[in-house]
């Protein structure tokens, strides 16, 4: 025969939540700050990026876009572009250059970072700016 033992836990708790319900809703309004000046500055990349874009047909400078991941600690942008041949992304290509089916050689035009450099720059000085309101 077995014995089985119960413990009994019991919390008391005296006061309220108004500290911590104040901290939550301070920190979603941090978030959604934050989110918005990610919304604006992606819609500003994907217009960078398409007037940057080399154009011969203009498929690649108008499939840019951007998506923002949410984690638990982090807000995250990335701007993409949908332009795929065979597997390979267009417009990495037409940044850093390819081989051709004849043995050739395309060189690259890194059209990318001089679009986006504008942008971060922004982005730092306006999260940094909510970070040290």
């Amino acid at each position: 025969m077995t014995n089985f033992k119960f413990f009994m836990i019991t919390f008391k708790h005296s006061g309220n939540f108004n500290n911590t319900e104040s901290f939550f809703k301070r920190t979603k309004q941090i978030l959604a700050r934050y989110r918005s000046l990610l919304e604006r500055y992606g819609e500003e990349g994907v217009s960078a990026l398409a007037a940057a874009t080399p154009t011969e047909s203009g498929i690649t400078a108008t499939s840019w876009d951007y998506k923002i991941s949410t984690t638990k600690s982090s807000l995250k942008i990335s701007w993409t572009n949908s332009n795929v041949k065979d597997g390979v992304p267009i417009a990495v290509i037409i940044q850093y250059g390819h081989g051709t089916g004849t043995g050739g050689y395309v060189q690259g035009r890194d059209y990318i970072n001089p679009a986006m450099r504008p942008i971060f720059d922004r982005i730092i000085q306006d999260i940094w700016a909510e970070v040290t309101k």
